[in-house]
């Protein structure tokens, strides 16, 4: 018989990780704190925490939620059929930066569990996440630094994880009706129950141990850079992307605003303040056509 999924270790590891990723953002912010709400709902609850008007991050979202329900909604039955007909339990901390400078890069991170069960049969579960990151004036050395983290967390669990979930990332965060990346990638996975509940587990607690990793020093780097309205405009603008993607592709979102949970725990990944601009194309030869020429198309960092 194969280990039986502990959802109690997976609930305070996820706990645990809200708390520390909140501690170490407030410790390099240095001015705001987390504001945090706590929600219930029929479905179940969670801990919200945001925080707003820092000297570094205009705004950031570390959200821990554990919802259940009897049915599965559309986006999930959709991508697994076999769900049909069972009670559903599902927990995870997802979170989303958006520093005020436009030369830190805005970056998001989601591990969670999932287990579906029915009298009768086995219980169907799996966990998921990664961490990608969204440049807006890009460097080399910092997408090498985010990638190789990623890469050498993946190491212990095979020398194939890494590329692949490389490549489900850049897949995955990809807007298929502008033709683009959102970001630079990172990693991305899904569905993973194989080789028994206590290695997937300590895959996923290796994902979000390491984000804090990969974006921290980026942060100490690139804080300082002095910045004036042209990146501030170009920032708000490809912000634009980031809102697109959740509310078009991501499945998190779908499933959160589908399956009951809150609102406004889904949509506080969204950014703050963000402006479109018809048909505009960047100058050839500026900073911010790198980011479409060099940054923004699927390559190997590593």
């Amino acid at each position: 018989m194969s280990q039986p999924p502990d959802t109690a270790r997976v609930k305070t590891f996820l706990m645990d990780l809200q708390d520390r990723i909140c501690a170490a953002l407030e410790e390099r912010d240095g001015k705001a704190r987390f504001e945090e709400d706590l929600w219930t709902r029929v479905v179940g609850g969670g801990r919200s925490r945001v925080l707003t008007g820092g000297a570094l991050f205009e705004q950031a979202g570390v959200g821990f939620s554990h919802v259940t329900g009897d049915a599965m909604p559309p986006s999930a039955t959709a991508h697994r059929p076999e769900l049909a007909g069972r009670r559903w339990e599902a927990m995870g901390v997802s979170l989303v930066i958006h520093p005020e400078n436009p030369y830190l890069p805005t970056s998001h991170a989601n591990v969670r569990f999932f287990i579906a069960e029915k009298e009768g049969f086995d219980p169907v579960w799996w966990f998921g996440g990664g961490f990608d990151l969204t440049p807006y004036y890009a460097f080399e050395e910092d997408v090498i630094h985010w990638h190789t983290v990623a890469r050498d967390l993946c190491e212990p669990f095979g020398g194939d994880v890494y590329p692949k979930y490389k490549k489900w990332c850049d897949e995955y965060f990809y807007l298929k009706h502008r033709d683009e990346a959102r970001g630079v990638g990172g990693l991305f996975f899904d569905d993973l129950n194989e080789g028994g509940f206590e290695t997937c587990f300590a895959f996923m607690q290796a994902v979000g141990n390491g984000f804090l990793d990969a974006y921290l020093p980026i942060v100490d780097k690139r804080k300082d850079t002095p910045w004036g309205e042209r990146e501030r405009q170009f920032q708000l603008y490809r912000r634009g992307r980031y809102v697109e993607f959740n509310l078009v592709f991501d499945r998190g979102t779908l499933f959160g605003l589908q399956s009951g949970g809150r609102t406004e725990s889904i949509l506080m990944s969204m950014p703050p303040l963000v402006r479109w601009q018809y048909n505009w194309q960047p100058e050839p030869g500026t900073p911010e056509a790198e980011l479409y020429e060099k940054y923004l198309p699927a390559r190997d960092w590593v």
